[in-house]
């Protein structure tokens, strides 16, 4: 009875969350979602569970596909373009750490994750004062983009 109720006060707290976020915003919660689920994923592993794992790092997938469907190639040129390598990257690594049940592939995959979260995280104040100049509803400011991206968070 706890469990369930707790799930359901988490989820409403997530989509709360994505409600209220900006574009910026919604990436950081996307980008925590998917090291949350690689997270659970290695757990899952190791208490020999692989529905759960499959469960999970079927979630990270569309998680990456989402940022993968978020870039701009042509505002984000070089940046953008590396990002969808990577993010290519990432699936595949994933896909292999899936077959083999390997959780050392799964923090590289965190570690490559992270490194992006970080660079987003340090570019969140640039973002802000670009809103406080351009208004919160810029063309090209994301906003158009929030109902497609934060489809693909879940508790």
């Amino acid at each position: 009875m706890y469990n369930r109720g707790a799930k359901q006060y988490q989820q409403v707290n997530v989509t709360s969350e994505v409600l209220d976020a900006d574009p910026h915003r919604l990436i950081q919660l996307l980008l925590e979602a998917a090291l949350t689920r690689m997270s659970q994923a290695k757990g899952a592993i190791e208490r020999k569970d692989y529905e759960e794992k499959a469960s999970l790092l079927g979630r990270v997938d569309a998680i990456i596909e989402s940022l993968q469907g978020s870039l701009d190639h042509d505002a984000g040129g070089d940046v953008s373009r590396n990002l969808e390598s990577l993010y290519d990257y990432m699936t595949r690594r994933l896909v292999t750490a899936t077959a083999q049940n390997d959780t050392r592939i799964i923090d590289e995959v965190m570690g490559l994750m992270l490194q992006v979260k970080e660079g987003w995280d340090g570019i969140r104040e640039e973002y802000l004062k670009s809103l406080g100049s351009a208004g919160n509803t810029a063309p090209g400011s994301g906003a158009e983009n929030a109902g497609r991206l934060s489809s693909h968070i879940s508790a």
